[in-house]
């Protein structure tokens, strides 16, 4: 059973620094849906740890992705296949697209949704840059049970089996957002 979102209007119009989302400029009239699963896995918490993200546009598979973190905690995973995630939509959302952003992770839901703080300083600029990414966007957060999040799950674990590297153009807008992966 698929959980149901409301889509909160976050986009700002004036977003300023060196965050801002490239939207692509080709003038597209009809809005598209996106969806993206996201998922962090850490053995042995911290350990090896590696993130699995799955993006559906339109209800249609779009692409798969899994990257390897080095030695991570299980929340930083998380917030770092959501920070993953965004960077990846960022070379293909339009400016009006929606996006619904489903993770098993409750903590890190919350803490987007200002539902919880964030005290623990290792997940402070994490969620700082993840603010940041989304402020553009018209977007949704929710929670789901793992059972409804397999695919994002089984690719967070891929990446950590085979140590899949994550692309440069990603770890350097991270490194914009204030986010070093060392």
């Amino acid at each position: 059973m698929e959980s149901l979102f409301l889509f909160a209007k976050t986009r700002k119009k004036n977003v300023t620094g060196p965050a801002k989302v490239k939207f692509k400029t080709n003038q597209q009239t009809d809005i598209q849906y996106w969806k993206m699963y996201i998922d962090g896995a850490s053995r042995n918490n911290p350990g090896e740890s590696g993130v699995g993200i799955c993006i559906k546009k339109n209800d249609q598979l779009f692409a798969q992705y899994s990257f390897y973190l080095g030695l991570k905690t299980n929340n930083q995973a998380e917030y770092l296949a959501l920070l993953l995630g965004l960077c990846v939509l960022n070379n293909h959302i339009e400016q009006d697209d929606l996006v619904q952003i489903i993770s098993d992770s409750q903590l890190l839901v919350r803490q987007i949704n200002r539902q919880y703080r964030v005290k623990h300083p290792l997940l402070q600029p994490l969620h700082s840059a993840a603010q940041k990414l989304l402020a553009p966007l018209n977007y949704s957060i929710g929670h789901v049970l793992r059972e409804e999040n397999i695919q994002a799950d089984e690719l967070a674990n891929l990446a950590v089996d085979k140590k899949s590297h994550i692309p440069q153009e990603y770890i350097i807008l991270l490194r914009e957002c204030g986010v070093s992966l060392d």
